[in-house]
């Protein structure tokens, strides 16, 4: 499913929003190669943070699978 912008059109990846981790950066659109972004995100703000909630993901599945192994 494809997000939308701020007047409810219809965004495809190719218009949403990267995290650069080879740069820092953020794009909108695919700017860079595939294996120095992350994402898509819905906004900028998000793709900003994308830092924070790969931690917040890495951390929750180490948990998942700490648990799993009990």
């Amino acid at each position: 499913m494809a997000a939308q912008d701020r007047h409810g059109i219809e965004q495809d990846a190719e218009h949403r929003y990267w995290y650069n981790i080879r740069t820092g950066a953020v794009e909108q659109g695919f700017q860079s190669p595939a294996p120095d972004r992350v994402g898509p995100f819905n906004t900028r703000v998000e793709a900003e943070h994308a830092l924070e909630k790969l931690r917040e993901n890495s951390a929750k599945w180490a948990a998942d699978d700490a648990a799993d192994d009990r």
